[in-house]
């Protein structure tokens, strides 16, 4: 029989994408934000669990994302990113369903110098860090046939990294805003569209895929290199970047300063990303990307 995908965390950037794809392949979705289904709610998910068609395989892409506030509020982030996972694993235990947890590359500490493999220590610095490792811990100490995949840098519809970039871009080209940008150039990761990793985890799912994988877009970039890189493609390659550390930034939490993700495990699979630059193309070409407005904006 066919799986049914049960997706939480629908309306963010990873679980439209999913959605997208799934029904677009005429699989048979449930869906549920944050604002629908609190995950750490047992109660609650072993009902909505109850009701769905047989056999069920559930993608959380839920998760208290916002680093900075993790560390202002460290129990929403225990809340969401830990005990949510949790509850959802003991669910899916209970009703004898499938499952696929979502964590990241903020588990380690970032003071490598080569790709991380999935069994490499970790050593969060963050509160977001630490949450999300205990929320990977907990659902793969749940079950041997459960699946955690970590990711990195995500982009897709809606708020992100490369929408406020170009939003900045667009202001200065209205003549509301002047002078350079400035974006941190002493980090390095790997930026991952949303949609290329809705597809990974289907090809996971399918290929039996247990345990812990990371899939992130390939290559290496800092977040200077994702800005410039987006700001020529979309047309403002005269737009001035300038680098800057992140000791310049205002930010709570600290952040991983190597952050790049090992992917062989899951290419070993047949699960092989594109480059991130490909895959930032296919974003700006696709209805993701924001709508930008160039003119100024004329008075009545």
């Amino acid at each position: 029989m066919p799986l049914h995908w049960f997706v939480t965390g629908s309306r963010g950037q990873l679980g439209r994408a999913l959605t997208e794809q799934l029904r677009a392949a005429g699989a048979g979705v449930t869906t549920a934000s944050h604002d629908e289904l609190d995950i750490a709610d047992a109660a609650a998910v072993k009902a909505r669990l109850a009701e769905l068609p047989r056999p069920i395989v559930c993608v959380n892409a839920a998760g208290f994302t916002h680093v900075d506030r993790c560390e202002r509020e460290p129990e929403a982030a225990e809340h969401g990113n830990a005990r949510g996972p949790a509850s959802l694993a003991e669910a899916c235990v209970e009703h004898d369903a499938g499952l696929v947890h979502v964590s990241t590359d903020y588990v380690f500490a970032g003071d490598a110098q080569t790709p991380y493999p999935e069994d490499a220590p970790t050593a969060p610095r963050s509160v977001y860090g630490r949450t999300k490792l205990a929320g990977e811990q907990a659902v793969l100490a749940a079950s041997p046939r459960f699946l955690v995949v970590r990711t990195s840098w995500v982009f897709g519809a809606g708020r992100n990294f490369l929408v406020a970039i170009l939003n900045q871009a667009a202001l200065r080209r209205r003549g509301e805003a002047s002078g350079p940008l400035r974006v941190v150039a002493d980090q390095s990761g790997r930026p991952t569209y949303a949609t290329d990793l809705a597809a990974a985890i289907v090809q996971l799912v399918e290929a039996d895929a247990t345990g812990l994988f990371h899939f992130a877009n390939a290559g290496v970039a800092t977040w200077w290199d994702l800005a410039r890189f987006v700001l020529d493609e979309a047309g403002f390659g005269e737009l001035q970047v300038d680098r800057i550390t992140t000791g310049e930034i205002a930010a709570d939490a600290p952040r991983p300063a190597w952050s790049v993700l090992g992917t062989e495990r899951a290419e070993g699979l047949g699960v092989t990303p594109r480059p991130w630059q490909e895959a930032v193309r296919a974003y700006l070409a696709s209805p993701d990307a924001p709508k930008l407005e160039l003119e100024p904006t004329r008075a009545s």
